[in-house]
C-alpha cells in the first residue's frame, strides 16, 4: 500500500468515527415537525445541521490526539528525541524534522493495520451498497485494538483497569479502549526509554573519555562538550547511525 493510500485510510477511518458521532447526535435532536426557536430564527433542521458541523469539526480536532495515542508515533518520536540529546545537540535536527521523520516511520509501521482498516471498513463503507456507520466503526477499530494489545504490557493494562475501577477483562474483547489507550502509551514510553538508554551508552562513554583526557592534560577550563560533540557526530556518521537506529527501532514493533 502506498503512503498516500495509507494516509487516506487513516483519515477515512477518523471520518467514520466522526460520522458515527454525528449520527448519534442527530437522532438525539428533536424532529423537524416540532420547530425549535433559537433566538426566534432557527428551525429544528437548521439546528441539526449546525450540530453536525460542530461535531465534525470537534472530531477533526481530535485526529492529532488519536495519532499520538493509538499508533507507534509515541515510541518513535521519543527515541529520536533522546538520540538528539545523546549526541548533545539540543536543537539539531529541528523539531519539525524529527516529527516529520516520525510520521513517515509511523506510516510504515502501521501500514498493515491501515490496510486492514481500508479493506474491512473503508471500502465496504464506500461500496455501492454501503454498510452501516456503526458497523464500519467497529470493523475499523478492531485492527487498531489488536495492534495496541500486542504492544501493551499486562502490568500496565492491569494498572489502568484497577484505576478505572472496572472488572478484570476475561479476554481481549472485554478490554475497553478507555483502559487500553493509556496502558498502551505507558508501554510505549517504557519501550522508548529502554531503547534510549542503549543509545545513550556509547555517547556517554565518549563524554567520560574526553573529560578524563582533558583532566589529565590539565585543561580543566575547556568544556568537555566542546571536544566530545564533534567526536560523537563523527562516530555517528561513520557507523551510519541513522540507518542503524531506524532499522532497530522499526524492528521493535510486533
Amino acid at each position: 500500500m502506498t503512503r498516500a493510500s495509507g494516509v487516506r485510510s487513516l483519515a477515512l477511518a477518523a471520518g467514520l468515527a466522526t460520522m458515527a458521532a454525528a449520527s448519534v447526535a442527530a437522532t438525539a435532536t428533536p424532529s423537524a415537525t416540532s420547530p425549535i426557536q433559537l433566538g426566534g430564527a432557527l428551525s429544528a433542521a437548521e439546528t441539526s445541521s449546525a450540530l453536525r458541523v460542530f461535531l465534525a469539526l470537534t472530531a477533526l480536532s481530535l485526529i492529532p490526539a488519536a495519532l499520538i495515542c493509538m499508533t507507534s508515533f509515541v515510541r518513535i518520536v521519543v527515541v529520536l528525541s533522546m538520540l538528539r540529546h545523546a549526541v548533545g545537540l539540543t536543537e539539531t535536527p529541528p523539531n519539525m524534522v524529527i516529527v516529520s521523520l516520525a510520521l513517515f516511520l509511523t506510516l510504515f509501521s502501521m501500514s498493515p493495520v491501515l490496510e486492514r482498516i481500508n479493506n474491512d471498513a473503508v471500502q465496504p463503507f464506500l461500496a455501492a451498497k454501503p454498510i452501516a456507520v456503526k458497523d464500519a466503526v467497529e470493523r475499523g477499530k478492531a485492527p487498531i485494538k489488536e495492534f495496541m494489545v500486542r504492544q501493551t504490557r499486562e502490568p500496565d493494562l492491569m494498572l489502568m483497569v484497577e484505576l478505572s475501577g472496572a472488572k478484570t477483562p476475561a479476554s481481549v474483547d472485554d478490554i475497553e479502549m478507555v483502559q487500553l489507550v493509556p496502558a498502551f502509551m505507558m508501554s510505549e514510553l517504557r519501550a522508548a526509554f529502554q531503547i534510549g538508554f542503549v543509545i545513550y551508552l556509547p555517547f556517554l562513554l565518549i563524554d567520560i573519555v574526553v573529560a578524563s583526557v582533558l583532566m589529565s592534560l590539565g585543561m580543566m577550563m575547556v568544556p568537555p562538550a566542546t571536544i566530545a560533540i564533534p567526536l560523537k557526530i563523527l562516530l555517528f556518521v561513520l557507523i551510519d547511525g541513522w540507518n542503524i537506529v531506524v532499522r532497530a527501532l522499526m524492528g521493535t514493533f510486533h
